[in-house]
């Protein structure tokens, strides 16, 4: 009978569904990392974000949830440039960090900006949305709301790139999505973390994990 019981619990325990609302996305692709980024309607400025890990056939909860910043637009299916909206969906995470702090020890490849580290976001120029540098004190060939990111000492102290409009980049759909340390107030699109938090999460971020961020609504997100 012992062996019974044991046997039913096993047979139970199998069948149960993973938990967590990573567990009901639809699809995370090739990811064994996983940042939720939620909110509450697509009106709101601030979100819950947590990481995940995938464990065999699951995904856990490694830290959060966290009050993340997001636009200050809130959330848009249909983002575009100077909207002031975080776009919703299901994004890479780029393999190179940037910074004008020291290298922090990250897994990923770290770039410290420097005086003409740009990010071009003029939807006319041939190289929007991507990182450009130009000399120090030249003007670039570029125009728009390009940022000199280098000078925002506090907001891009680290970054990550959220891959959004990247392949292929359709001009006017939006630029220079980022996961960065939080200024107290909502972002202009970004997603923003308060500096410790977001620094020991960009220290848990492995390349070889193919680090995927999830942004939306719950019942969104679920559809992806």
């Amino acid at each position: 009978m012992r062996l019974l019981a044991i046997a039913a619990a096993w047979a139970a325990a199998l069948s149960t569904p993973c938990p967590g609302l990573a567990n009901q996305l639809a699809s995370t692709r090739d990811a064994s990392q996983l940042v939720t980024v939620v909110a509450a309607d697509r009106r709101a400025t601030t979100a819950s974000l947590v990481l995940w890990s995938r464990s065999g056939g699951c995904w856990r909860r490694v830290a959060g949830p966290w009050t993340a910043r997001v636009g200050r637009s809130g959330l848009s299916e249909r983002k575009r440039e100077g909207d002031g909206a975080t776009p919703t969906g299901a994004y890479a995470l780029g393999r190179v960090v940037y910074g004008v702090a020291p290298d922090p020890g990250l897994r990923t490849a770290y770039h410290r900006l420097a005086c003409g580290d740009w990010w071009d976001e003029d939807p006319r120029s041939p190289t929007y949305n991507t990182f450009r540098h130009v000399a120090c004190g030249a003007r670039p060939p570029f125009g728009g709301a390009s940022e000199a990111l280098w000078r925002a000492t506090v907001a891009y102290r680290e970054l990550a790139v959220i891959d959004y409009n990247m392949s292929p980049v359709r001009a006017g759909r939006g630029s220079a999505i980022f996961l960065h340390a939080s200024t107290g107030s909502a972002t202009n699109g970004c997603v923003s973390l308060p500096p410790r938090r977001l620094l020991w999460l960009l220290r848990r971020l492995r390349p070889a994990a193919r680090p995927l961020i999830v942004i939306g609504t719950s019942a969104h997100i679920r559809g992806l």
